[in-house]
């Protein structure tokens, strides 16, 4: 038999919860009132899916981040145009191009037909739709200005990606140029130079110190492969198990933020990250509070989140936004001076948005900068590691006065 939620009043108008085994929806209602209350809301509240709950079998189920800002662009559209909710759901569940994606939202609109609400139907899904996601969608459903606010939050999710994909793809060519010599010196190592080593030893002919050292060090790897192996991964393993605790990860991300230039990257992202996330929702008329405790789920440096969560307690005592992020010193003096400003003249949601713009500007420059410096110092590095492998054979084969074919 299945479960329902019930929210009901009884004769003195308190509101009561609870849960209800019965058969049908009709069945609820007719024993609440039989008990004389009065029913408000009756939900079935449907079981989790177990795939989504899941992160490992989720990594086969992933919903690309592109097609949630497509559903919610969309539906903004659907929304705007006047067509209802259930109808507009309806619409895009037969556009929907990923099968996985297309079933969560079937669910949705079940949940919906039920009487749940927008956003506690989404929330059923967290690995699709975050808890600012959520959140932002419950303000609107609150302020009667859903569409308005899946335009922003599409928006925001856009400009979110725009920004990760810049990074990425700017890192591509110096992740690329380390694989590729990477490779090349591995092959150079356990299959070039042991066919001359074996060649210099017949000769039997004195060669370079040079060529000697890396004979012994192509060796080593050829016949300690699995050590050599082992020592590549070992530290990985080691530094991976230390930053994914609470004490490494904080370390880590502290020791991030006093790196030249890398510092300043991730100021910079940080800041558009946070500024544009509470603009937005300080926009969708969530409280401020209850902002701050969703943009400190957003942050990814440890160490600014632990300064960002401290701005709750300074906030409820009536200090502002700005003079404490000021006291933090987490973020560039610019972007916490034009949010005391946004403060004192009562447009503190905008100039979010606007800090966020215009730190998004900087991000793109300083990222220029960083791989202005990165790139040719690993040219010169591998040219280095290259250069002197081959230097070291042509010395051997100089030193040779004969060497038989």
């Amino acid at each position: 038999m299945p479960s329902f939620k019930y929210k009901a009043t009884d004769i003195n108008g308190k509101v009561v919860e609870g849960i209800m085994e019965a058969k049908e929806e009709r069945s609820v209602i007719t024993i609440l009132q039989n008990r004389g209350y009065i029913p408000i809301n009756i939900i079935y509240p449907e079981p989790k899916k177990k795939g989504i709950e899941n992160p490992l079998l989720w990594l086969f189920h992933r919903i690309p981040q592109q097609q949630v800002i497509n559903f919610t662009a969309e539906l903004a559209g659907l929304l705007k145009a006047g067509v209802p909710i259930d109808r507009s759901l309806k619409t895009l569940i037969g556009i929907v191009e990923k099968k996985k994606f297309r079933k969560i939202l079937e669910d949705v609109l079940i949940s919906l037909e039920k009487g749940s609400s927008v956003a506690d139907a989404l929330e059923r899904f967290p690995m699709v739709f975050s808890p600012f996601y959520v959140n932002m969608v419950r303000a609107g459903e609150a302020s009667a200005t859903l569409d308005i606010t899946l335009r922003r939050l599409s928006d925001f999710l856009s400009r979110s990606r725009e920004i990760r994909n810049h990074i990425v793809s700017a890192l591509i060519y110096p992740a690329i140029l380390t694989i590729f010599s990477g490779f090349s010196i591995i092959i150079l190592l356990t299959f070039v130079i042991p066919k001359f080593a074996a060649t210099f030893s017949e000769i039997g002919q004195a060669i370079p110190l040079s060529t000697v050292a890396l004979i012994k060090i192509s060796e080593t790897i050829t016949n300690y492969w699995w050590a050599f192996l082992l020592s590549l991964i070992a530290p990985y393993l080691l530094f991976y198990s230390y930053t994914t605790t609470g004490p490494g990860q904080l370390a880590w991300d502290r020791l991030k933020l006093k790196i030249p230039i890398v510092d300043v990257i991730i100021r910079n992202a940080e800041v558009i990250r946070f500024s544009r996330s509470m603009g937005t929702l300080l926009k969708a008329g969530v409280p401020v509070l209850k902002s701050i405790d969703i943009v400190s789920n957003i942050i990814i440096n440890r160490s600014i989140v632990k300064s960002i969560i401290k701005l709750h307690d300074s906030v409820k005592r009536g200090e502002g936004l700005g003079h404490p992020l000021k006291k933090e010193a987490i973020f560039p003096s610019m972007a916490v001076e034009m949010i005391i400003v946004g403060e004192e003249t009562g447009r503190l949601d905008e100039m979010l948005l606007e800090v966020a713009d215009t730190f998004e500007a900087h991000l793109k420059e300083n990222t220029k900068r960083f791989l202005s410096i990165l790139e040719p110092a690993l040219i010169i590095f591998m040219g280095i590691l290259v250069g002197f492998i081959v230097v070291s054979m042509l010395l051997a084969i100089f030193s040779v006065n004969e060497i038989p074919f």
